[in-house]
């Protein structure tokens, strides 16, 4: 352990509930139609000044789906004047300062998704679109959004602090694995100089910052809030500090010595080493020798974690030694319950990158209160009649959960949200349902009850005290811990009292489903299948093979097959033809040639015919993205033996696993052919239903253009129609019509063929 400190003051506030605070002065100009983006919005209000300005990478949709209506709504309701600058020009700091100078700071975000990942697919390559763009247009904000904002907002206004926020923000917090440049980057604070950063959804963050400051605090000495990152040169006085190797040694495991063996006298001592093979070895292969000495015991206890601040590897040590990197990963993983964690902090040269420890979670009652804030529903009228892709697909949708504790190494929504569910109250939930009645395009069709997950509303650790000292990352894997609660009895009352409003004719589940955790309730998933369905039900096993699904923190494929078979049941019972449509990822580490192999024979033989394919994507701070950074497997304890992952690097294999879930595309059989031979499967080659390719090819023109571009560029006025062909099955991919969404009348789900169709 490295030198203790005395503690003398508490490592972050306790939380004040959101409606706690006294409102500031300008809560006397009520709320706005729409928060302003010009300087004539403005002076309609009857302001002088914003308080508050957010820059945002997403165009501004006044809708809680939407991070800087929430964030707005949310300040405003605490009596500040908020504005808006959405998708400034960046080629300047002129149209940063649209609105003038604020007077209190500058929140920037990069909008709803990273924007490297908004901008690249997982093969690197630049998108066309952007859904959160007007009319869907692409370009529209720069590469790492969030740092070339901050920067403009400085240059426009030096001395106006800087509020950084967002997902981008959030999983950009400490040094981190860049996909795009492949190498390690600095913490996203460095780079946009911002003065704080709020990570998370950040509500109780935000709204504390903004109080501290209108009472005249500099940002500077705001160092005490939960969900808070900033700039240090040194831990200060008062503080127990601990080497991360203390709580997470990445050398070889320490061997068990006989514990009556006087450790004073060091030649019996190191008889004992020698009888094991692993003699006690830091990172750097340095013999370290610890001396128990009566009357130390005292202090060697563990500091009280409010007051303890582990210290990562610096970015300096993570950039060149990838060991370093996957270590630093796990042991920021470990502290992310808001239980239990500490405060973390890694030098990067001169500077010290200080993380305190994640939000208290809302509770129901201020869920409720964030969302029954005055939302329009609809974008701002300055976009006119351009419609804004991500804004159609969630308009009539209803998010009534925040969190997920799958723990899916891949996704970053535990790193963003946190494994604690965050609830609304149904009464809340119900308000939502009938307000939006009243925009315009409603028929009456809710496309989604939902969140991350669709099946975890109100599902929690049944013991407070349990939940607060796991240190799990998931409740679900391997197994489904017993101390989780199971019970989907809220959710189905949900369901049943949503259906019964007036005006409602049809409430779908557009989420993806936890089935793992759904066929625990086979009531639930009765009322699901027989009431909620549009035809289809979107569903994630991710892989067939446990190599994969182990490093994915995924269940196996069991878990599905008995979804499927009560899926298939309580809808014949109900009389509707309906399909699973399950998603695959390709090229995931611990991916092997064979495991994707089989997920081809597997898909072949259920009927499936992936037209769209999932590519790994190593978002920064993800645990998979440390795997495929360092090959090692932060699940475990990270030493220089521990246990290597097979990483899918380089185009040709990408492009193999690819070709594996798309093994039906005649453009991939040559790669196939050459690849099953060198695997000694030429068996799976052949004209016989048995075989996974045939042995003639088709001449083709080497191109693919996805089912979804196919699909959507139909000839305006005429309609598409859809037949099943012989021997292939019908998803949103490769046919079926779009799922009812609410925003205009779907088309009916075709018939199928009588001929009875193969297993899915």
């Amino acid at each position: 352990m490295s030198a203790v400190r005395p503690a003398t003051q508490a490592s972050a506030s306790s939380p004040v509930p959101l409606f706690g605070h006294d409102k500031y002065w300008a809560e006397c100009f009520g709320s706005a139609p729409f928060l302003p983006m010009s300087r004539a919005e403005m002076d309609q209000l009857g302001w002088d000044a914003c308080d508050i300005i957010i820059v945002t990478g997403d165009a501004y949709v006044d809708h809680p789906s939407f991070g800087m209506a929430i964030i707005g709504r949310l300040l405003e309701a605490q009596g500040f004047r908020v504005g808006i600058i959405a998708q400034p020009d960046w080629n300047s700091a002129e149209p940063f300062k649209a609105l003038g100078e604020p007077t209190l700071f500058f929140g920037v975000a990069a909008g709803n998704m990273d924007s490297m990942i908004n901008r690249y697919t997982a093969d690197r390559k630049i998108r066309s679109d952007d859904a959160y763009s007007p009319g869907g247009e692409g370009g529209r904000r720069p590469d790492r959004c969030s740092i070339v904002y901050a920067q403009r907002t400085r240059e426009a206004y030096p001395h106006v602090p800087i509020v950084m926020g967002g997902i981008e923000a959030s999983l950009r917090r400490i040094a981190h694995y860049d996909y795009w440049q492949d190498k390690v980057r600095r913490s996203l604070l460095l780079d946009a100089k911002a003065d704080i950063l709020v990570y998370g959804n950040a509500e109780r963050a935000i709204v504390e910052v903004a109080h501290r400051l209108a009472k005249g605090e500099n940002i500077r000495d705001i160092t005490d809030l939960r969900g808070t990152a900033f700039l240090r040169r040194d831990t200060p006085e008062g503080w127990f500090e601990l080497e991360s190797t203390d709580v997470d040694h990445p050398g070889r495991v320490d061997p068990i010595i006989n514990p009556y063996v006087n450790t004073q006298d060091t030649e019996s001592c190191e008889v004992e080493k020698q009888k094991s093979d692993a003699s006690p070895v830091n990172i750097d292969s340095e013999v370290q020798v610890v001396t128990l000495r009566p009357g130390n015991a005292l202090k060697h206890r563990m500091p009280p974690r409010d007051k303890t601040v582990i210290r990562l590897p610096s970015y300096e040590q993570v950039k060149g030694d990838p060991v370093y990197y996957a270590h630093a990963n796990r042991v920021l993983h470990l502290e992310t319950n808001p239980g239990n964690a500490r405060a973390l902090v890694q030098r990067h040269g001169d500077r010290e990158v200080w993380i305190n420890p994640p939000p208290i979670p809302l509770s129901t009652e201020e869920m409720d209160y964030v969302f029954d804030l005055p939302y329009a529903r609809v974008p701002h009228p300055a976009y006119g009649d351009a419609r804004i892709p991500a804004y159609e697909m969630i308009r009539f949708s209803v998010n009534i959960m925040r969190g997920c504790f799958g723990g899916c190494t891949f996704c970053s929504i535990t790193e963003h949200e946190g494994r604690i569910i965050q609830n609304r109250s149904e009464d809340s939930i119900i308000r939502e349902i009938e307000q939006m009645r009243t925009v315009p395009g409603f028929t009456g069709i809710v496309s989604d009850l939902g969140g991350p997950t669709a099946n975890m509303y109100r599902l929690a650790c049944k013991s407070p005290k349990i939940e607060a000292a796991c240190r799990k990352p998931s409740c679900v894997y391997p197994d489904i811990c017993d101390n989780l609660g199971t019970d989907h009895s809220h959710l189905i009352e949900l369901y049943r009292r949503a259906r019964k409003l007036p005006g409602v004719k049809k409430i779908l589940i557009g989420s993806g489903l936890r089935y793992d955790l759904a066929v625990r309730s086979p009531e639930y998933v009765r009322e699901l299948v027989t009431h909620h369905v549009g035809g289809y039900l979107k569903i994630a096993p991710e892989h067939t093979e446990g190599g994969p699904l182990s490093k994915m923190m995924k269940p196996g494929i069991g878990a599905f097959d008995r979804f499927k078979q009560m899926f298939d049941r309580f809808s014949k019972e109900a009389g509707k033809e309906q399909y699973l449509i399950p998603y695959f990822i390709a090229a995931h580490p611990g991916t092997t040639d064979a495991d994707m192999m089989n997920l081809a024979v597997w898909l072949k033989k259920n009927g499936f015919r992936a037209d769209q394919v999932q590519t790994f994507y190593p978002s920064p701070m993800a645990t998979a993205t440390a795997m495929y950074h360092s090959g090692k497997n932060p699940l475990r304890k990270v030493t220089r033996d521990s246990e290597t992952v097979d990483i899918v690097k380089g185009d040709r294999r990408r492009r193999l696993h690819k070709a594996f879930l798309r093994y039906h595309d005649p453009n991939n059989w040559p790669l196939l052919r050459d690849a099953l031979k060198a695997m000694g499967r030429a068996d799976l080659i052949g004209n016989g239903k048995h075989h996974l390719i045939p042995t003639y090819q088709p001449v083709m023109d080497g191109t693919y253009q996805t089912a979804r571009k196919k699909n959507s560029s139909v000839e305006q006025g005429k309609s598409q129609k859809v037949t099943a062909k012989k021997g292939r099955i019908l998803t949103q991919h490769t046919g079926l019509p779009p799922r009812e969404t609410g925003a205009g009348k779907a088309p009916m789900v075709p018939k199928r063929p009588v001929k009875k169709r193969t297993s899915r």
